[in-house]
């Protein structure tokens, strides 16, 4: 399976803040203890670097990538430290053609028709939507899928337990992004039971709401 083809098996691609890079191994092994083997790392704080390193290199069945990747510099060294993809919250044309010529996996940031072209001419099918919550959420996206058909979403912004179930369940969707599975306090408090608790729940929910699906409308592996 491909890294575009695990995070659609996953469904859920949490977003994960670190202050400090020795809680990256610990918050990997407790989201797979959890049912969740994707993560993304954000380049919010000066520990993404090192903490993508650290799980790259102890935890190699995690998938780990690289979030808020917002210029070309930043998306070459989370790609050195080990990250399997770039996730950013714009388009950025230097990051997402670096990233084309090397065959990294990247979804950018399109909530627009303008930005989605672009992002097609570099014939890529998977993009974020974000913040999904203050661009109409669901209703946006299955308005701009209309234009683009074979173009699927990863909606981050807003996303949670309570509307989950809504997203997984669109064949626009291609998984969902967010950081309540993996709250930024409980892992820096040392959590990591919580964290466990967290992406167990959301995993089982998603799981269920695809056992309703139809199989015509399954789009996932």
């Amino acid at each position: 399976m491909d890294i575009l083809g695990r995070m659609a098996a996953a469904g859920i691609v949490p977003v994960v803040v670190l202050d400090k890079a020795e809680d990256a191994v610990p918050t990997a092994r407790a989201m797979i203890a959890g049912g969740i083997d994707v993560m993304e790392i954000t380049f919010r704080t000066a520990a993404a670097a090192d903490s993508i390193r650290a799980v790259a290199a102890e935890v190699p069945e995690m998938l780990v990538g690289a979030g808020t990747v917002i210029n070309l510099e930043q998306c070459k060294l989370a790609v050195d430290c080990g990250a399997k993809f770039i996730v950013s919250p714009g388009y950025d044309e230097e990051t997402v053609a670096w990233c084309v010529e090397n065959n990294i996996p990247v979804t950018p940031g399109c909530v627009t028709p303008t930005e989605i072209m672009m992002a097609k001419k570099h014939n890529l099918k998977v993009l974020k939507f974000f913040p999904a919550n203050v661009y109409g959420g669901l209703k946006a996206l299955k308005s701009l899928s209309g234009p683009f058909p074979g173009t699927k979403f990863i909606p981050t912004g807003g996303v949670s337990n309570d509307n989950l179930v809504e997203f997984a369940c669109s064949p626009i969707i291609h998984a969902v992004g967010g950081s309540w599975t993996v709250p930024k306090k409980d892992i820096s408090e040392g959590n990591f039971e919580k964290v466990t608790r967290l992406c167990a729940e959301a995993r089982k929910a998603l799981l269920q709401a695809r056992e309703h699906l139809p199989s015509s409308a399954e789009s996932h592996p």
